[in-house]
């Protein structure tokens, strides 16, 4: 059972790890498109919310696939 218990924790804490890892990707990657927006420096408001309109669509866009993918 020790051996069972080792494996089990072993691997919850690579799996626990390996999530972390994939959410720092994300944030990161979305935290550059906002960057990006910032250093724009957009004439209005409307190029602005263009620009974030894209993004709140690639997002839901991202969310369809990762929830057909479950």
């Amino acid at each position: 059972m020790n051996d069972n218990q080792a494996f089990l924790r072993e691997y919850q804490k690579k799996l626990e790890r390996k999530i972390k890892e994939n959410e720092i990707s994300v944030v990161q990657y979305w935290q550059a498109r906002l960057d990006k927006i910032n250093a724009m420096k957009p004439d209005g408001i409307a190029s602005l919310q263009t620009e974030i309109k894209k993004i709140s669509t690639m997002m839901a866009n991202r969310v369809k696939i990762l929830k057909k993918e479950l």
